[in-house]
């Protein structure tokens, strides 16, 4: 399915508006605009992303403080799916001092299945929920001395909503009523693309560096065999040939083209921080600047 603004699509599909996102939306179309991101991209110029802030009380997920030193923005947890206030505010000044820009990790109210549940949430409380967590997160930014630039959605949302019209629809509803000028971060080529491009938010096309992809360009479901990847040298291979050339290799061995203008380096993987670091590593050796998909904030003063 294309995924470009009406009129430009280039894989025979017309690429314009589901008609239940302008129904809700009539007049976003017009203030849609191509993203630049993938222009960026031509200048060798990636983002890193990590989900952080995702410990508990006594149970730690991850090493924040390391991925920071890593990745250029930071997808903080909400409380809804992983994470503490007191923790999800100690990740926020670190992201902070670091320069990392930072996003609110909305999710399904699911803290026992780490938010990787599906759930048919009703449109109000999602809606409602989405709102309640990015707010939170500008709270805690703002001591922190920080803000919050962008959404991404977690787990069973991220996926459903990727090619769900309605629970999409929701999320971009409650995004909107908060802030228009947050950025969404979703699935590149996913549906959910040119839907929220059609309601006026800015869009970051997304790929996964660990995660293996189907030859239709979706991510393999983690219940099958190969869905994620651990070997970093070929995390680190794929991901080079994604940036320079815009391709990756399915499961199958085709070759399956992917828009991406970020990559997530999952924080919760067996040896993240390792992962990571080749990574950025590798994509800096091959002359692929790392910097986040917005503009880093003016200094706090002190």
């Amino acid at each position: 399915m294309c995924v470009k603004p009406a009129g430009s699509c280039t894989d025979g599909t017309s690429g314009t508006a589901h008609p239940l996102m302008m129904q809700i939306f009539p007049n976003a179309m017009a203030r849609a605009q191509p993203t630049p991101l993938a222009q960026e991209n031509t200048m060798m110029k990636m983002d890193l992303n990590s989900d952080l802030g995702e410990s508990l009380g006594a149970w730690t997920m991850g090493d924040d403080a390391a991925m920071l030193g890593i990745v250029s923005s930071a997808n903080v947890a909400c409380g809804f799916h992983a994470g503490d206030a007191a923790g999800i505010l100690q990740t926020l000044r670190a992201a902070a001092a670091r320069g990392a820009v930072v996003g609110a990790h909305v999710a399904y109210p699911d803290l026992k299945g780490f938010g990787r549940r599906n759930m048919d949430v009703a449109s109000a409380d999602l809606v409602a929920d989405v709102i309640y967590q990015i707010g939170a997160l500008q709270g805690l930014a703002a001591v922190a001395g920080t803000r919050v630039r962008y959404v991404k959605p977690h787990g069973a949302l991220y996926n459903t909503m990727a090619h769900d019209a309605r629970q999409a629809k929701d999320v971009i509803t409650a995004i909107r009523a908060v802030d228009p000028q947050l950025a969404l971060v979703a699935l590149a080529g996913s549906p959910l693309v040119h839907w929220a491009r059609d309601a006026g938010l800015r869009v970051v096309s997304e790929a996964f560096a660990d995660r293996a992809y189907t030859p239709e360009g979706a991510l393999v479901s983690r219940r099958e065999k190969g869905a994620v990847l651990h070997d970093p040298e070929v995390i680190a291979q794929r991901m080079v040939r994604l940036v320079q050339e815009g391709v990756l290799q399915a499961i199958d061995g085709s070759t399956v083209r992917i828009e991406a203008d970020s990559i997530c380096v999952h924080g919760d993987s067996p040896d993240a921080v390792g992962i990571a670091r080749q990574l950025r590593a590798r994509l800096e050796a091959d002359g692929i600047t790392i910097a986040s998909f917005m503009a880093p904030l003016a200094p706090v003063a002190g």
